[in-house]
């Protein structure tokens, strides 16, 4: 019983004398290409050493998908180091701003202290120059806004 598609008869006559089995279920392009190979016809060079078999055009898909592949890889790869280098911009940006509210808070922290020291002590005089101060911009605010 022969496999359907096979054409090379000494590759099934070695096959059957060494083997001995009589089904051709074992039997395979690569087994027939390997006999060729070790009776010396050799394989020619574009078909990656696969004569007469379908094993080209395992080879082209495998060609193919790994084409495929490595194009996924790469886009991958790229989008990648576009991530990484945007978290290195925005690990920048986060510590310009913590600096920024380092500062921001030394700043407000000392005009709070200024203003305890202000409204522990007896300067009324200094206060009530505020008050003035603020009543004032409040009434020129108003003012301004209802002339509009």
């Amino acid at each position: 019983m022969r496999r359907a598609g096979l054409d090379d008869e000494r590759c099934w006559d070695v096959y059957h004398e060494n083997v001995g089995i009589d089904n051709a279920y074992f039997f395979s392009p690569f087994l027939c290409n390997t006999i060729n190979l070790l009776l010396g016809d050799g394989a020619p060079a574009g078909n990656h050493g696969y004569t007469n078999s379908g094993y080209s055009v395992y080879e082209e898909e495998n060609d193919r998908l790994t084409e495929s592949l490595r194009t996924k890889v790469s886009a991958i790869k790229s989008l990648s180091i576009e991530i990484g280098t945007e978290v290195k911009n925005q690990n920048k940006m986060l510590s310009e701003m913590d600096n920024d509210f380092d500062s921001a808070g030394g700043l407000l922290g000392a005009t709070m202290g200024r203003l305890r020291t202000l409204s522990r002590g007896s300067q009324t005089k200094l206060l009530c120059y505020m008050m003035l101060f603020a009543l004032f911009v409040f009434l020129v605010i108003y003012w301004i806004i209802k002339l509009r």
